[in-house]
């Protein structure tokens, strides 16, 4: 890779920035302008980056990607096939820009959901004192990109010892090709609230593109917030996203991200267990074919005592494909009786297909339980000779026993109409990779 391609890339990126229409809050001014000389003094990331050693870019760098308008807005139809009946409410952006049309209003009284454009209209406080206030800029290039396009966003906030009764959904839909997107998220849990949010990102069409998302969520003491992040891009699309969460006293914080589509994605989750009895439970699951690199760190930081921590990530790798996880688990001094534990599970469904896991320990207290660890191999021989000798013939064992592997992660999520989306988008895979090897 030449070192000029890459480092001439995020300034291909950040071209129109300054067409961005002022904002009348100057303090918004003021987060992009810091934003864009943070970016602009950074570099984008090469193998040579310990944080990126496994994740290789190079086919990002050759291609240019712009901020645009959606070429079209696409029919209420064709966005039916993601619709998640249980949440309350939908907002919709194409190509990283609010559709009012393609959205319905959120009814619940327990919640306040707008767009920034109404947020700094009504001067709502919250946005200010939380925005950029937990993704920082930082030395991540993409955080400070994401920083300078602030334009269109979503506050989500729950209001004080009150309990959403339905999902808010989050629709991102990509309909240009060449184009890139900056979708941005605040959600803000206000003491003992509580609610479930679904951010998920989807694509009408399969050529390339590029979506940098950044996602900030803050709970207050007692709150409890739900999280489904769902990727399913085009295959030949390029995703970055980042989740930074803040959690406070007897809080909870429960996330399940899928990561299926996108020719390279990078989703970088970082948790702040702030206070004491913070909980956070984490699932994820990448199911990459072809060509595809899946990339995830997470960083679960436990900064006080009594916290608790599960992550689960599982892993499903076929072709050429290439998961990546990288998982930290750091402890403070003096966050005693912190209770942590993390696992990444991985199957291989071809000779070809590779994995790279690295489960870390960083500890500073000595009254703690912490354990991780990883698994990585294919489908076991004796388990598929079982289903055989029960009737069911070898394709169907084997996609049998993927899906198994799979469901652990899908049955989490606790919104029915979601879950059998992507059950259904993980049988169909499968069965595509039985046949193919069959014809083979």
């Amino acid at each position: 890779m030449s070192e000029a391609l890459a480092n001439g890339y995020l300034e291909s990126l950040l071209q129109g920035q300054s067409n961005l229409p002022r904002s009348p809050r100057g303090w918004l001014n003021t987060l992009r302008a810091d934003a864009l000389e943070r970016a602009n003094a950074l570099s984008v990331p090469t193998t040579r980056d310990e944080e990126w050693r496994y994740t290789d870019l190079s086919p990002l760098y050759q291609k240019s990607f712009h901020h645009a308008p959606p070429a079209a807005l696409p029919a209420r139809a064709e966005l039916t096939a993601y619709a998640v009946p249980e949440a309350g409410c939908t907002l919709t952006f194409v190509d990283g820009h609010f559709v009012p049309e393609l959205s319905t209003a959120c009814a619940d009284p327990a919640l306040t959901v707008m767009p920034f454009s109404a947020a700094l209209a009504e001067q709502d406080p919250t946005l200010q004192a939380h925005l950029a206030r937990h993704a920082v800029l930082g030395d991540d290039p993409f955080v400070a990109v994401n920083t300078a396009w602030l334009q269109d966003g979503v506050l989500l906030r729950v209001h004080a010892g009150r309990s959403a009764a339905t999902a808010v959904h989050v629709l991102y839909v990509s309909t240009r090709a060449e184009g890139a997107s900056y979708p941005r998220l605040l959600v803000v849990a206000e003491a003992n609230g509580e609610c479930t949010v679904v951010e998920d990102f989807v694509a009408l069409q399969p050529a390339a593109y590029l979506t940098n998302g950044v996602t900030e969520v803050a709970l207050a003491d007692g709150a409890r917030v739900r999280h489904v992040r769902v990727q399913r891009e085009s295959i030949a699309a390029f995703h970055f996203g980042t989740c930074a969460v803040r959690i406070g006293r007897n809080a909870r914080y429960l996330s399940s991200a899928v990561a299926l589509g996108a020719r390279i994605s990078r989703f970088n989750l970082n948790i702040t267990q702030a206070d004491e009895g913070a909980e956070s439970v984490l699932d994820g699951l990448a199911l990459i074919r072809d060509k595809q690199l899946a990339d995830t760190h997470s960083m679960l930081d436990h900064v006080q005592p009594h916290g608790r921590s599960r992550q689960l990530f599982k892993s499903i790798v076929d072709d050429t494909a290439h998961a990546v996880f990288n998982g930290k688990i750091f402890v403070r001094q003096g966050a005693q009786r912190t209770d942590s534990a993390q696992q990444s599970r991985s199957l291989l469904l071809s000779p070809r297909a590779r994995v790279d896991t690295k489960p870390q320990l960083e500890i500073f207290a000595d009254d703690v339980k912490c354990a991780h660890g990883a698994a990585v191999g294919q489908l076991e021989a004796e388990q598929v000779f079982y289903l055989k000798s029960r009737g069911l013939d070898e394709a169907s064992a084997r996609n049998l026993l993927t899906f198994a592997f799979a469901g652990e992660i899908i049955r989490g999520i606790a919104l029915p109409s979601l879950a059998r989306q992507l059950e259904h988008i993980v049988l169909q895979q499968t069965q595509k990779q039985t046949s193919y090897r069959n014809i083979q």
